[in-house]
């Protein structure tokens, strides 16, 4: 039987927090990061924390949110299971509370089939604070989801999730399999299997081809 697999993108797919390395050249990574760590424990409000933490970015180059998104490191055994996963027919999405100029970058790396994340919003050249897109709120993830399951005609039984952080407990809801990788506790309490070593390679021992 043939699944939908969704993975997460930050701190799954990729091994970091997006809007974390794009905080660095502006000095604010470790503000930043406090921010997105206390966000995927579940503590905050993901919009607020969202548009708190993407207003930080403002007057940030285009150009250098693209080479940054274009250069983050991939998670060990990324493109090993994008690919196996692939081969055994399989639809794979990704899911990303982070930005486009990375996630659909990396489609065209990893071969997944389509990306949902969000939009930073630029004016001549420069980031202007504002953000728009998919994955906005707590709840995001699983409102897409169930609208792909319903477009594709797949069930929850067939459907797998994969993540680390509080936003992706609402696709959790919508899964049959739930998969936490490396994961904050508030996800681990709700997977059917949590995974605690940085090689994604381990998720194809539960998914059957």
């Amino acid at each position: 039987m043939k699944k939908l697999i969704v993975f997460d993108f930050d701190s799954t797919l990729m091994d970091g927090e997006t809007i974390d390395f794009l905080a660095e050249p502006l000095g604010l990574k470790e503000k930043v990061a406090a921010i997105t760590e206390s966000a995927m424990r579940g503590e905050l409000d993901f919009f607020e924390s969202l548009t708190t933490r993407v207003r930080l970015l403002e007057g940030l180059e285009v150009q250098t949110v693209d080479t940054i998104c274009h250069n983050l490191p991939l998670m060990p055994g990324a493109q090993e299971t994008v690919k196996k996963l692939k081969e055994q027919g399989h639809k794979v999405v990704v899911f990303s509370g982070g930005f486009r100029n990375a996630t659909s970058h990396f489609r065209d790396i990893l071969g997944f089939d389509a990306d949902f994340s969000n939009i930073l919003h630029a004016r001549n050249g420069k980031l202007t604070g504002l953000v728009g897109g998919d994955m906005m709120f707590d709840f995001s993830k699983g409102d897409m989801l169930v609208r792909l399951q319903n477009l594709l005609g797949i069930s929850p039984e067939q459907t797998v999730a994969i993540g680390d952080g509080a936003n992706d407990l609402s696709m959790f809801a919508h899964a049959g399999l739930k998969i936490a990788f490396c994961a904050k506790e508030v996800l681990k309490n709700a997977a059917d299997i949590a995974i605690e070593r940085k090689d994604l390679t381990q998720v194809l021992a539960h998914i059957e081809p």
